[in-house]
């Protein structure tokens, strides 16, 4: 989520972030399209989450400064579709159910908590006990007869509406707020088999994007009946793990900064209102094709001989796509104008950022800003843009790696910069969104970030069956998405 910097008064402001309308550019369906499937909610209902088996719930886990950032800004709706379930949709609701109170309890309470605001000194907390009304997870049930889930598992071009409508909604407009909630779609209509959407809407000031998969890996493996956590380490919820100097009075100052109006939350609407007009399409970028992409960036990069990551060559190929697409467009004309990639950085495990290290099994938002810096014309020089996009990432990497929480406060970061030309990339090469989410009837079909709110952010997970694929799924102006397709995928012939 971007900001913009009021430097004169060291805050930020709403308007000055809001980018011009797209009412002009949007897309405009066609008369003789049919409408979109109607998705109906059938049963809506709390699961009822024990308390952990800890002698007592966790004490209220006051955010962190990584976390506050996130308190006013939008939340991680992801959906995972399966185009052929073979239990009978009744019985993999009543699995998916049960298997997810005992996750919850067991593994997560956070995620069964409440955001509270703590007025006597102005935090915020997630409160894990239960006091507060309406405890448990919100758990929907919903049909939609009208949807074909191969269809939609299959379409490269992504139906925006329609996928928002297999989310649900957390209510976060003021706190206390959820941090979780499930909605659980029957596609195709019948009483057995079928289609089956399983949708997750999760408050971004409790969880990161290793976060969030570490959750529906240990839900997965729960609804198969296997043990979630025998592999891996025992998730830890301490935000005192995250040690900034200035500690509470820090977060406390980030609060007042980026969510004033407390304990009203309110999201800016334009950030939701404005990604139904942008274009979304998913790219899958098999492991051969990697390779040799790889291999491309590595003959132009006189400074490194080995072939550079999976990260870096995607962020090159995204960034180096967009900047072309929008000069043959005309919104980037001046060859000399800064370009931008941003990114970010997981500080677990890194001594760097924090000592001691912050556990691999910590469960919270542990994130820092980086940003790469490179001009239009670096970027549009045949081959050699593609080495040098690689090249200013590598940079940018290396720096992290040295200095991880110099971009922690990333909303600043990238409040200094215009927002027109910024690639923005999130996930990971190496989220494994179709190997974790097996629950018990095979890998998703598809998964989708559905809250991609920006033109040029483009989301990475692990590509469907390994082997070291990719998938990218990128929202753009829908003016520039036919030429970003032409060039990214040029590249990968």
């Amino acid at each position: 989520m971007w900001l913009t910097a009021d430097q004169s008064r060291h805050h930020f402001s709403w308007k000055q972030l809001q980018p011009p309308p797209l009412q002009s550019i949007a897309r405009v369906a066609s008369p003789m399209a049919p409408p979109p499937p109607s998705v109906t909610v059938i049963d809506e209902a709390r699961v009822a989450v024990p308390r952990p088996t800890l002698a007592a719930a966790p004490a209220p886990l006051k955010l962190s400064p990584l976390d506050a950032q996130w308190v006013a800004l939008p939340l991680i709706q992801r959906v995972l579709l399966f185009d052929d379930v073979p239990a009978p949709f009744e019985s993999a609701v009543a699995s998916l159910r049960a298997s997810l109170a005992a996750t919850v309890a067991r593994l997560l309470p956070p995620l069964a908590g409440r955001l509270v605001h703590l007025p006597d000194t102005g935090e915020v907390a997630v409160d894990c006990s239960g006091s507060q009304s309406q405890g448990g997870v919100r758990f929907a049930v919903a049909e939609c007869d009208g949807a074909d889930a191969a269809r939609l598992a299959g379409e490269a071009d992504h139906d925006v509406g329609f996928l928002e409508r297999l989310v649900p909604v957390l209510h976060a407009d003021a706190l206390p707020a959820e941090t979780m909630a499930v909605q659980v779609t029957r596609l195709g209509g019948g009483g057995g088999g079928g289609g089956v959407a399983v949708g997750v809407a999760l408050h971004h000031a409790v969880v990161d994007g290793r976060s969030v998969w570490r959750f529906l890996e240990a839900w997965a493996t729960a609804c198969r009946g296997e043990d979630p956590w025998s592999a891996a380490p025992a998730p830890t919820f301490d935000r005192g793990a995250v040690a900034f100097p200035g500690g509470e009075e820090l977060t406390r100052d980030v609060l007042r900064k980026h969510a004033p109006n407390l304990p009203v939350a309110t999201m800016p609407q334009f950030l939701v209102e404005g990604r139904v007009n942008l274009s979304r399409r998913t790219f899958t970028i098999a492991g051969a094709q990697m390779h040799r992409l790889k291999q491309r960036v590595a003959g132009g990069l006189t400074a490194s001989p080995a072939p550079p990551s999976s990260f870096v060559a995607l962020a090159a190929l995204s960034w180096v796509s967009f900047v072309r697409s929008k000069n043959s467009a005309g919104a980037i004309a001046d060859d000399d104008e800064e370009v931008y990639l941003f990114f970010f950085i997981d500080c677990r495990g890194r001594r760097a950022a924090f000592d001691p290290p912050v556990g691999e099994g910590f469960f919270g938002t542990c994130i820092s800003g980086c940003l790469a810096v490179a001009t239009a014309r670096d970027l549009l020089s045949g081959d050699g843009g593609l080495a040098s996009a690689a090249a200013a990432v590598q940079a940018e990497v290396r720096r992290a790696a040295e200095d991880p929480l110099a971009g922690w406060e990333w909303m600043s970061l990238v409040g200094r910069i215009r927002l027109t030309r910024v690639v923005n990339m999130a996930g990971s090469t190496r989220f494994p969104a179709y190997e974790a989410a097996d629950f018990g009837w095979g890998p998703p079909s598809r998964t989708e970030l559905v809250t991609m709110n920006h033109d040029g952010q483009v989301v990475l997970v692990a590509a469907k069956g390994g082997a070291g694929g990719v998938q990218a799924s990128v929202s753009l102006h829908p003016a520039h998405m036919d030429a970003f397709k032409s060039h990214f995928e040029g590249y990968l012939d």
